[in-house]
Formats: C-alpha cells, structure tokens, sequence
C-alpha cells in the first residue's frame, strides 16, 4: 500500500503560509500532504525546500516584499506572531502585511488568533463574547480583530478568523509544554504554572490548530466569519500534565509559581515582564466554546488521551526516553 503524499504538480492551487513558528510548519505539512504546492514565508532564515515546498525570507512589513511572498496564492495563511515584547510595535504592522499581499494576490487570507481580546472570561468564550480586553496585548488583540474584519467589509479580501487557546502539543519551545517543562520532569521537579494549577485551563491541540487552519481555507463558508477552533474540554493544567506523565510512565508534579516571582524576573526580561500580564489566565476558569466550528465543519478535537499518547511518542524520541512498561509488554504481546 503507497502512503506517500501525492506530488505537487504545477497546476495545483498554491498556498502561502506567513511565519515559520509552532503553526506555520505545521499548516504547510498538511498542505502538503493534500498535493498542494506551498511557500512557505519567514522574517530570517529560509527552510529546507523541497518537491512541492518553496521557502521565502523577508519582511513582510514590506508591502512590496508582501506582494512578492504572496504573488500566486489561492490561499494565504497568517501564522506569524512576535515575541510578546514586540507586539506594540510588530503585531498590527505584520498583520497589515498579510492582508495587503492576499488582498494583491486576490487570495483567501485564513488568520491564527488567539483568546486575549475576551479578558476574564465568564463562562465559556464565544466568538459573540464581549472584548473586554485586561492587557495591553488584548487591546491589541481588539484592535487586531478590527482590522482585519474592516479589509473583508471592503470588499478588499476575504478573511476567515480561526482562534485557539494555550497550545499543547509535540515541540512547543514558547508554552508551558517546552523543554523546560520536560528537563524539570525527568528531573523529578515539579513543573511550573504561572497560575493556579488546579483551575480549569483549556489547552488547543497544535495539530487540531493546523487542521483547523486548513479547514477554514478550504471552506468558502468560512470566509467573514471568527471561528474557535476544536478544542477539548477544559480541565486543569495538573491534570493534563499527570495525563502526559502517565503516557511517559512519570510521575508529573505541579507547582504554581508565585506571582512576585514572575514580576522580579520580567525586571531583568521584558518578555517575561509581558509573561506575567496574561497569569490571569489560569486564576480563573478558562474554557471555550467551539461548537459552531463543530457543526459547521463536522469534526471536533482530537480526544485528550490520544493528544496525550502522540505527545508522548515524540517525548520519547526527543529525550531518548524508554517506553512505560504497560507499554512494553503490550507491544510485546
């Protein structure tokens, strides 16, 4: 039986793909997988090319160089985000250069979101929720939303929103699931969370995220809307950490890292001085509501203990780590 993705001709759609981070990789194997041809397009270095999978290297602030990026696409995908400390001055500007090079391209843009523009939720978010941003990044959040869904108004592109939660997944160097968190738990150390541990939280699965992505560029209906992306219920950080523990065969143990601690460490970092705005997240329940991306779409979130068991396998392979013993013996068997 072949498996192999089929290859790319020179008449398949083109789909660009903005930024090279936790996302954007991601999108772009997918696109792949379906026979696309894909560029992929980031601020410095250029990734590896290959049958199919073009690379670009620039700013896309640039809105010539933002032509150029996107000259060709049926499909653009804005995955880019800054380091917190450089949202004031590169979120909105990156962002208008996505728009401006789908908007020459005459492309679908599909934008990555995130959740801060709600503030503190009450209940589970809705794409209808109120912006009650509690930061500066969710105001820029706001701000963000607004011009985006303006571009779509006018008549100059056609935009489908698609948000996610915290992410977890497999090789998430910016969250909470990074090599941090894995160095401390093989150390036998409790793992930290900015908030308290204990409290609902939903975590976004990165693969669901880049499935999601997908979907919505595919999906004429998709277009002028915002969509939350399948996640699943929310449950505590604790949990889904000893959730992966068990997956790993370790003991996982969680600390809440005081918030004094957060604020004497952003004095010296300003990334981390931006860090320490969002801890709000996990001192209240935290959940989201992606029903009407479910029904419309007709798929849902990966379930927790297979998100669990894949994470887990690449964890294994990363640290060189033994499989649990359960494990073993079933193979085994």
């Amino acid at each position: 039986m072949n498996n192999a993705a089929p290859a790319p001709s020179s008449s398949s759609k083109l789909h660009v793909v903005l930024g090279a981070g936790q996302i954007g990789p991601r999108v772009a194997e997918r696109l792949l997988a379906q026979g696309h041809r894909v560029r992929l397009v980031q601020r410095t270095r250029r990734a590896p090319e290959r049958p199919g999978l073009t690379s670009m290297g620039g700013d896309i602030t640039d809105l010539a160089f933002a032509e150029e990026a996107t000259r060709g696409a049926s499909v653009v995908y804005d995955c880019m985000n800054p380091p917190y400390h450089l949202w004031a001055t590169q979120l909105l500007p990156i962002a208008r250069g996505a728009v401006h090079g789908a908007s020459k391209a005459g492309a679908k843009l599909v934008a990555l979101d995130c959740l801060y523009m709600y503030g503190v939720p009450e209940g589970a978010m809705r794409e209808d929720s109120p912006r009650r941003p509690c930061s500066k990044k969710g105001a820029l959040r706001v701000e963000l939303e607004e011009m985006r869904l303006a571009a779509q108004r006018r008549g100059d592109v056609r935009v489908a929103i698609g948000r996610a939660s915290d992410f977890f997944g497999a090789d998430l160097p910016f969250s909470f699931w990074s090599d941090r968190f894995y160095a401390r738990a093989l150390a036998g150390k409790a793992v930290e969370c900015m908030g308290d541990p204990d409290m609902p939280h939903a975590y976004t699965y990165v693969e669901d995220v880049a499935r999601g992505l997908v979907t919505l560029g595919e999906r004429e209906e998709a277009m002028g809307h915002i969509w939350h992306l399948p996640t699943a219920p929310a449950e505590s950080t604790r949990a889904l950490a000893e959730r992966l523990g068990r997956a790993l065969g370790l003991e996982v143990k969680v600390a809440r890292l005081p918030r004094f601690v957060l604020r004497a460490i952003g004095l010296f970092s300003p990334f981390m001085r931006e860090v320490a705005e969002m801890a709000y997240q996990w001192d209240v329940p935290y959940a989201i509501d992606d029903t009407r991306f479910c029904e419309a779409f007709g798929w849902s979130a990966t379930p927790v203990d297979r998100q669990a068991a894949e994470v887990a396998a690449w964890a294994r392979n990363r640290y060189k780590l033994a499989a649990p013993r359960a494990a073993r013996a079933t193979s085994a068997a």
